[in-house]
C-alpha cells in the first residue's frame, strides 16, 4: 500500500505545498482551484522524480511551522532595522562585514534553507559556501559585533533546521 502511495506521490509534502502554493496564486477558493491545484501537486513531483533520487527526510516537520513565524517575525524586525540604519546612521558610523558562519548542518537542502534565509532576511546576504560545506561567508549590512550575528544564526535558525531535517 505505501509503495503504491509512493509511486503516484513521491513527494508528498511537496503535493501539498504546491496545491497550497496554487490556491494562494489564484487568489480565490474555489472547487476548481483546489482541483487543479492539487493535479499540478501531483503531476509536478512526478514528473520531476528522476532529478530527486535521494530524497530528503524531514526528522520533524510539524517544526516547520516554528521555523517559519520565525523566519517571519526576523523579516519583520529586520526590515524596521534596516530602514532605521538607512534613515538615520551616518554612512561613517555604519559597520559592514563578512563573517564566517561554521554549519554544522550537512544535508544540501538544510544548507540551502538556512543559505536562503539569510539571504531573505534585509540586511544580510549570504555570498559563499565554503568548498568543503562547513561554512558560509555572509555579509552584514551593520554588524558592530560580528560574533553576535554569527551566534544569533547558528542559534535561531541553524539550531531549528538541524531539528528539522537532521
Amino acid at each position: 500500500m505505501t509503495r503504491l502511495l509512493s509511486r503516484f506521490f513521491p513527494h508528498p509534502h511537496l503535493t501539498l505545498l504546491l496545491t497550497v502554493v496554487w490556491l494562494l496564486l489564484v487568489n480565490s477558493f474555489s472547487l476548481n482551484s483546489l482541483l487543479f491545484g492539487f493535479f499540478l501537486g501531483i503531476v509536478i513531483p512526478f514528473v520531476t522524480r528522476p532529478y530527486w533520487p535521494d530524497r530528503p527526510v524531514l526528522r520533524r516537520p510539524m517544526k516547520i511551522a516554528e521555523y517559519v513565524l520565525v523566519v517571519l517575525y526576523d523579516i519583520v524586525m529586520a526590515n524596521i532595522v534596516v530602514a532605521g540604519i538607512v534613515l538615520f546612521k551616518r554612512n561613517a558610523d555604519r559597520k559592514p562585514a563578512w563573517i564566517c558562519v561554521p554549519i554544522e548542518l550537512r544535508s544540501p537542502e538544510a544548507i540551502t534553507v538556512l543559505a536562503g534565509t539569510i539571504t531573505m532576511t534585509p540586511g544580510t546576504v549570504t555570498a559563499d559556501l565554503s568548498a568543503e560545506g562547513h561554512n558560509l561567508l555572509v555579509h552584514c549590512l551593520d554588524a558592530p559585533d560580528p560574533d553576535a550575528v554569527r551566534d544569533e544564526i547558528k542559534a535561531r535558525y541553524e539550531r531549528r533546521l538541524m531539528e528539522i531535517f537532521e
